[in-house]
């Protein structure tokens, strides 16, 4: 077969073009002396040879196995996933890379950065998203760690987004869950947390019926805020040693919420279960699973029962029909930490409600790795529970 371009042997000047190629690998940033590089540069000199090509002796770019032969130069600017240098078999298979990126949104109320876990495996059937809220004083990277979610999501195939608080929005980097203007829709962090969902369902093509949220401590009580003011966004909500909606609306007020109604500070007014409960009512009936030690002293585990009565009584009021009928059920980890469980169903038999009391537990993610602050590894595992609940729930959200 005669070849299409009329090239000579006599003619190819393969120092200039080891030279050039070499200049390339350079400017790439490649290694000309790793051992991919000295791999592929084998593997070209020989089918150089055996078509009757020269290769050159002696120079610097021989002694280096630069690949001898002419380069495709690309600009990588205009494809990030160009590689000038291997073209992959249009046969083999694409090995499937987990990533974890950081990102930011910006809206009217702000910004906010926030970490976006995509597992290797997705389910491609629905690609359901779960954003975790982190507590006081922790990070994306922290809260990840400790929870261990990514491991769940690498298991079933659903993408993790961990927002992260500002510190200059909160020294202590606490979501200001007990401020008006972040209890309200399309208002403060509450509004910046919903774009960062929605940022990722347009951008990873996330099942948008398919979205939960779940939090720790001041991350659990905005995710409680979530579920109120985004019911059509969220189709569950995880709270762990958190507290219930509106139930402060300053920070003199939240230290007695978090005492569970009593300040446990000299001279600060406690709230009255009265003024309690003119804030706390909820009206969106979205299903929620409640975690809370019952050696709490940081958020009193009255916090994480008041939750759960918001959360039964919103569904009662949706519907007149509904009533949850709880059964409980006291067990132990494989750890050995004893624990309550009351699952609250409708007359169809779905779970809308749990509420796991984890005894003798403090203020901690039961069941978390030691890798994060503010866990307990002695279960039960609450990240694992609280994916079981979401994922068995009927696509409630319709965003």
């Amino acid at each position: 077969m005669k070849t299409p371009f009329n090239i000579r042997a006599t003619s190819f000047d393969a120092r200039a073009i080891n030279e050039t190629i070499r200049n390339v690998l350079t400017s790439a940033g490649l290694d000309l002396k790793a051992q991919p590089v000295l791999g592929v540069t084998d593997t070209i000199r020989r089918a150089l040879s055996s078509a009757g090509f020269p290769t050159p002796q002696g120079s610097a770019v021989a002694r280096e196995n630069v690949i001898d032969v002419v380069a495709r130069v690309v600009d990588v600017r205009k494809r990030a996933d160009a590689c000038p240098f291997q073209q992959p078999s249009m046969d083999a298979p694409r090995v499937p890379v987990a990533t974890f990126d950081s990102c930011e949104h910006a809206n009217r109320a702000g910004s906010r950065t926030y970490k976006l876990y995509v597992p290797a495996r997705i389910d491609a059937s629905t690609r359901p998203l779960v954003v975790m809220l982190h507590g006081c004083t922790q990070s994306a990277d922290d809260f990840a760690a400790g929870t261990l979610m990514n491991r769940l999501a690498e298991e079933h195939g659903f993408l993790v987004a961990y927002p992260e608080q500002a510190s200059s929005a909160n020294p202590s980097k606490c979501w200001n869950w007990f401020r008006a203007q972040d209890q309200t829709r399309d208002s403060g962090e509450p509004s910046l947390i919903a774009g960062i969902v929605r940022e990722v369902v347009a951008l990873h093509g996330v099942d948008a019926r398919r979205i939960f949220v779940a939090g720790l401590s001041a991350g659990a009580a905005m995710a409680v805020i979530l579920g109120e003011t985004y019911p059509e966004l969220f189709a569950g909500v995880g709270a762990h040693s958190g507290l219930p909606y509106r139930s402060a609306h300053d920070i003199p007020s939240a230290m007695s919420a978090m005492k569970g109604g009593r300040s446990g500070i000299a001279g600060l007014k406690a709230t009255s279960s009265a003024d309690a409960r003119s804030r706390s009512k909820i009206s969106q009936a979205v299903p929620t699973i409640v975690f809370h030690g019952d050696r709490d002293h940081t958020v009193q585990r009255d916090n994480g029962d008041e939750i759960v009565k918001q959360a039964r009584n919103a569904h009662s009021a949706a519907d007149s029909d509904m009533i949850l009928r709880g059964c409980t059920e006291r067990s132990y980890s494989t750890h050995g930490r004893s624990y309550s469980r009351t699952v609250y169903v409708d007359a169809a038999g779905r779970s809308r409600v749990e509420s796991w009391t984890v005894h003798g537990a403090g203020h901690a993610w039961a069941g978390g790795s030691e890798s994060g602050s503010y866990t307990d590894a002695s279960g039960p595992d609450a990240s694992a529970e609280m994916v079981r609940f979401f994922l068995s729930l009927a696509c409630a959200g319709s965003a």
